[in-house]
């Protein structure tokens, strides 16, 4: 998340200053033995260090914060500021003495350091209570904002689980198969029950294990060669360690049906499609073929499988298009990590 700077406006900040400058002459009025002059030295010297901490405590609180601090405030900020405040107030009170010669130097120091203390202090709560409270608020939308795309790529994702096309094809083939008097129909009617069982099951979940993913592309992968036959060839090399891993539902499924869907697919031109594992990354992976005349796509499924591993995990899906082959590398995610 990124950090913006605090900000006061310049207005807030003089008004408040000179504001303080008057109240710390108020002692002086009621004085049986009041001088404008120290008066009005006092509130000067005040104002002006008033203007100094404000500055000063901006810029420490704005500065870069440790993530890993679970504390509110930070007390090294809130030391160096007490230690500037005081070093500042010293060099002040020196010039108020330079000025007014007759005061006591001794009671007037520790009254003057005691005042800018005091006035540090608040200064420095009211800029960590404003700054914790900008952050909170800041947090609160970003979650909100992540909330928002997850629940869009959700919707998305179940749009397409659901494709009338995809459900009018399978039918289609099932009626071929039943009049032919395949064996294989009855696998077949199995299979895609299971494929939106799955689909109903798995829409609630963040992730699943990556032999559960298997499940359901293999499922889909059976009714697609009920209809392309021998133009469909995959290949997949995952091992058992891979296989533990998990993966957002249904991320497989929708990279395979991409792949089917602006590819040519014949018996004299095999769509080949081969999944495996490559360090830190699976891989799916087909050769181009791309159909003539293909609608341009809107990327939108893509698009689905990258918000749902940048928001969900914090991870990021790599694409690359060689015009011979196209790859999409989706990160390994450990249960650990997730927890």
């Amino acid at each position: 998340m990124k950090r913006s700077p605090l900000h006061i406006s310049h207005t807030t900040i003089w008004v408040s200053a000179v504001t303080l400058g008057l109240l710390s002459s108020v002692p002086q009025l009621a004085s049986h033995k009041f001088n404008v002059a120290e008066a009005a030295v006092n509130a000067g010297i005040t104002a002006a260090f008033a203007v100094l901490m404000w500055y000063f405590n901006i810029y420490m609180l704005s500065r870069k914060k440790d993530t890993r601090r679970i504390q509110s405030i930070s007390y090294t900020k809130l030391l160096s500021s007490l230690s500037f405040g005081l070093v500042v107030m010293f060099g002040l009170a020196w010039v108020q003495q330079l000025i007014l010669s007759h005061i006591n130097f001794g009671p007037t120091m520790l009254m003057v350091e005691v005042r800018g203390i005091l006035i540090n202090l608040v200064f420095y709560m009211f800029l960590n209570l404003l700054q914790q409270n900008y952050e909170n608020q800041h947090v609160s939308m970003e979650l909100d904002r992540i909330k928002s795309d997850n629940l869009a790529a959700q919707y998305e994702l179940l749009k397409q689980q659901i494709n009338p096309h995809f459900l009018f094809n399978s039918l289609n083939t099932l009626k071929a198969m039943v009049e032919t008097g395949d064996k294989e129909a009855v696998d077949f009617i199995l299979k895609l029950s299971n494929f939106y069982r799955f689909t109903l099951e798995s829409r609630k979940l963040d992730l699943i294990h990556v032999h559960e993913e298997m499940e359901i592309m293999n499922a889909y992968l059976f009714l697609q060669k009920a209809r392309f036959e021998e133009g469909l060839k995959f290949t997949s090399t995952l091992t058992e360690r891979t296989l533990k891993t998990l993966i957002p539902p249904f991320t497989l499924q929708l990279l395979i049906e991409n792949c089917i869907k602006h590819n040519v697919v014949s018996l004299s031109r095999p769509l080949y499609i081969t999944i495996y594992e490559d360090g830190e990354y699976i891989i799916v992976e087909n050769v181009l073929q791309v159909k003539k005349g293909d609608v341009s796509s809107t990327g939108v499924g893509l698009k689905n499988i990258g918000l749902r591993y940048s928001h969900l995990l914090d991870k990021n899906i790599e694409i690359t298009n060689d015009d011979k082959n196209f790859k999409v590398k989706l990160p390994l995610i450990y249960e650990h990590h997730n927890h």
